[in-house]
């Protein structure tokens, strides 16, 4: 269990990463990443074993392109978009295949939390270790996508990059006032002093507990910004600071001041990089990009897995019971498929150890301790190992909560020990429109999700105390998890939101680190010696489908369909439980997002009328 430290960082008080590591485990083993060169025999095996339409030449340099959404789920190769799992990869590939002399990485703004930006970047700094050059070239940046091109051994810009380094914000929606004019009134029952899920439905502006959370949390993500940056760059905090308030918008500036190592377009880097590897100007760099070097296996650059297996179940998105028909696809964590997954790894003998990767802000109560049962169930055959990314808040901690160790990013969003559920009055809205509804019911409660009018008193109160009572088993489930007192876990819980170091110091978390050190825990906890070979099998990894694709071509046909069938429906409240964490948007100074808000429940309310 991790000690009781209290680091709480701001502005003028950044936490270098001595203050982090206090918040830490020393116990458990860190999983750090450490090059061996490749032998002759490794290089042999490279050059026989290598399917020959993914073979790579000589000299190639490894291409990958940051934009966009990055997700934590293993691709396939018909999927799109980027993965962390395939990006983590892909950079330990390249740092031990000796066909590949170096990384160029193009950077332009990505879309994901602070978490899998902390992960790409302890990657990046790990090749480094390879003695392998890593070029970053960024013709568009902001906060997060710097913080991974400061790590890389250069950082070129074109002279009319778009850049933007003024710092940080969060920002919160609010609809109280709109519902009011329309004659919509929510109402809410928010288990937790500070269970911010819910109040931009009724609230007009920002709560004070609200406010002290999202600053603390913006105070520990630009600390870390500031810490990370200036030892990247060789600089003191305050010049940090100082260049951030300078509000710099010259691309001259950032090179004079050693911002960034020069103003180059693409392909004057390229020419620069021929010139390094001594290849003619008239030929072409060889590169190979990100996808069809995802395709290249480790086994073929000697880096083959042990006999012991670790399995590896990723859960990302919202959390639900139940999935869709076949004819409205779901995505995110779905109870019953996730369970079928633990019990299929349970079962088997084979997995020494068990490691879910968690991504989720949580969602329904009910599925989330459905889910909670499985895994703890699961931890009473083989050790499980909790790694969170960039949210295991709610639900999603619900879930972290029953493995043996649960480790996380320094700035993963977690905790929200708290519930909330919600439904709308909609008298004075029928009123406006003229519409009326009779109901006939049997049964003093038989009218408690009724749209048609607000709550009796009997009925808020019964009300209240559902809500009250999930929240009673969230967490006293989570302090017999965590081994405290139910008042000691009272006084973190109430649905706050932690950054992972600040859950560490608090005991919700063990162990600050990524996948690696998941692993290297596991391995503890399975008794399997640090230095021996591990074989990590993926269970969530999709498999080609062509029902997969073809839904995914009807699917906007699919979504105007299920609008008009939702539209019939003559029922404005959610009945379940949420044990979700309300959408938190951090953004950089051009509105690069953090995290997303999460209005799904609000779509399932506008659309029901």
């Amino acid at each position: 269990m991790a000690s009781s430290n209290d680091n709480q960082g701001n502005n003028n008080d950044h936490k270098s990463n001595s203050d982090i590591n206090k918040a830490d485990n020393d116990e458990y083993p860190r999983g750090e990443f450490e090059y061996k060169p490749p032998t002759v025999w490794n290089i042999f095996l490279r050059m026989l074993l290598a399917y020959p339409w993914l073979k790579v030449h000589k000299g190639t340099i490894l291409n990958i392109k940051l934009r966009g959404k990055i997700t934590d789920q293993v691709k396939s190769r018909f999927s799109s978009g980027l993965s962390l799992p395939d990006i983590c990869e892909n950079l330990i590939k390249a740092a031990y295949d000796p066909y590949i002399y170096g990384v160029y990485l193009h950077i332009e703004t990505v879309k994901c939390g602070w978490g899998k930006i902390e992960e790409i970047r302890r990657h990046i700094l790990d090749f480094r270790k390879s003695g392998k050059f890593i070029i970053g070239y960024a013709p568009e940046w902001r906060e997060k996508e710097y913080y991974l091109g400061c790590a890389c051994e250069e950082l070129y810009a074109p002279p009319s990059a778009y850049f933007s380094l003024y710092g940080l914000t969060s920002r919160a929606i609010f609809l109280g006032g709109v519902f009011e004019k329309i004659g919509m009134e929510p109402q809410v029952q928010r288990i937790g002093k500070y269970k911010s899920a819910g109040e931009q439905l009724f609230r007009k502006s920002m709560s004070e507990e609200n406010r002290e959370v999202l600053t603390t949390l913006l105070d520990n993500i630009y600390g870390n910004w500031v810490d990370k940056v200036s030892q990247a760059k060789g600089k003191e905090k305050e010049e940090v600071d100082s260049f951030i308030n300078e509000g710099v918008y010259q691309i001259e500036k950032l090179k004079e001041d050693g911002w960034i190592t020069d103003i180059k377009y693409d392909d004057e880097v390229k020419s620069m990089l021929k010139k390094r590897l001594g290849i003619a100007e008239k030929k072409k760099l060889p590169l190979i990009e990100y996808k069809k070097y995802s395709r290249i296996r480790k086994w073929s650059v000697g880096l083959s897995g042990g006999k012991d297996q670790i399995a590896v179940i990723r859960a990302s998105g919202s959390i639900n019971r139940v999935g869709g028909s076949l004819s409205s696809p779901s995505s995110g964590i779905i109870a019953e498929k996730f369970i079928k997954k633990i019990n299929k790894v349970k079962d088997s003998k084979k997995y020494k150890a068990v490691i879910i990767r968690i991504d989720s802000p949580g969602g329904d109560v009910l599925a989330s301790d459905l889910i909670w049962r499985e895994i703890k169930l699961l931890a009473e055959s083989k050790p499980v190992v909790a790694s969170m990314v960039d949210v295991a808040a709610s639900g999603g901690y619900y879930m972290a909560m029953a493995a043996h160790a649960i480790v996380s990013e320094n700035l993963t969003l977690t905790g929200s020990i708290g519930v909330f559920t919600a439904k709308f009055n909609l008298e004075k809205l029928y009123e406006k429109i003229g519409f009326n509804k009779e109901i006939i019911s049997k049964g003093q409660y038989a009218e408690l999700f009724s749209a048609d009018r607000p709550f009796r008193p009997d009925e808020e109160k019964l009300y209240a105390e559902r809500a009250q009572n999930m929240y009673k088993q969230f967490r006293d489930k989570a302090a017999c998890s965590r081994s405290m007192s139910v008042d000691k876990m009272e006084e973190i819980a109430q649905g706050r939101v932690w950054s992972g170091n600040d859950a560490a110091s608090r005991g919700l978390v063990d162990a600050i680190g990524g996948f690696s050190r998941a692993v290297a825990i596991a391995k503890h906890k399975a008794g399997i010696p640090h230095n021996k070979k591990v074989t990590l099998v993926e269970v969530s990894k999709p498999s080609f489908s062509l029902q997969r694709i073809l839904l995914s071509m009807l699917s906007s046909t699919i979504g105007i369909d299920n609008a008009l069938k939702n539209l019939q429906d003559d029922s404005a409240a959610c009945d379940g439980v949420q044990a979700r964490m309300d959408g938190i948007m951090f953004h950089g100074s051009e509105g690069s997002s953090f995290a997303g808000p999460n209005f799904s429940l609000l779509k399932d309310y506008l659309t029901s009328l």
